[in-house]
């Protein structure tokens, strides 16, 4: 009945096994790409012949044809090709990386069939600044943001706003420590954070107006279709500023929810 290609990674969640089980039960092939397998377990092959294209995923232990795909499903490209500096020589890694890269997202962006996002759409996205333009342009309300790494600029906006703020930073990623995964999530500005402030010119920081929340919404959009979903963080400690902290617990307390009107408009316009 069809074929999905599912970008991910292996430390994923269990987000994307739920969806390969309802895929499966529903008759659809679910093809998993684990990136970070790629290139070292990983093999990917594009061949071009006349007007015939070929294209082959293989993952050591089966081979799939993509080119029949019906959709693909990108979700993460977490550690893309982990363990690469584990086997080539240190002026070789930057290089290699580089074309790994290219050559899966280049695969990608050709790929003629539905996507659920297109790379490029996402990268475009992902600016925290385009989406605050676009937010703006639609007529919805957002939180005084400043985005720097200036401590001047920061202190003047701090004073400007006059109450809580929070810092969050514009990619997702983890720092390893002692063995540890930290995962950086959006945090309260306290006074002692104040004495690191020097150390803001070394990374640039998104600061934001902190807002009481009644709940935290999740809104999808596909075409002009909106579902929209919502959670009580607040009933949950810990996930009060950041409901991800909690994510696990609080997975199966997602409501569908109705947006105000003119919600609806502004996402539609």
């Amino acid at each position: 009945m069809g074929k999905i290609l599912i970008i991910t990674h292996s430390a994923d969640n269990d987000a994307v096994t739920s969806v390969i089980e309802n895929l499966t039960a529903a008759g659809v092939t679910p093809v998993r790409f684990d990136v970070d397998r790629y290139p070292l377990a990983t093999r990917l092959t594009s061949e071009y012949n006349g007007h015939q294209r070929r294209l082959w995923l293989d993952d050591g232990s089966a081979a799939q044809s993509l080119e029949d795909l019906d959709a693909v499903w990108y979700r993460r490209s977490y550690h893309l090709a982990d363990g690469l500096d584990q086997v080539l020589e240190k002026p070789f890694v930057n290089p290699a990386a580089g074309e790994i890269r290219r050559t899966l997202f280049g695969m990608l962006e050709s790929l003629p069939c539905f996507q659920l996002e297109r790379y490029s759409t996402y990268r475009r996205l992902d600016s925290k600044e385009e989406q605050l333009r676009l937010a703006a342009e639609c007529g919805l309300l957002t939180p005084a943001t400043c985005i720097t790494n200036s401590p001047e600029r920061l202190q003047a906006f701090m004073k400007e706003v006059n109450g809580p703020i929070v810092a969050k930073m514009q990619s997702a990623f983890a720092i390893h420590q002692d063995g540890q995964e930290q995962v950086v999530f959006t945090s309260d500005i306290r006074e002692d954070h104040l004495e690191q402030l020097p150390q803001l010119r070394f990374c640039p920081m998104t600061f934001q107006q902190k807002l009481p929340k009644q709940l935290e919404l999740r809104v999808n959009m596909v075409g002009k279709e909106i579902f929209a979903f919502s959670i009580d963080s607040q009933q949950q400690p810990g996930a009060e500023t950041d409901w991800r902290k909690e994510g696990a617990s609080l997975a199966v307390q997602w409501r569908p929810c109705e947006l105000p009107d003119d919600v609806r408009e502004g996402l539609s316009a």
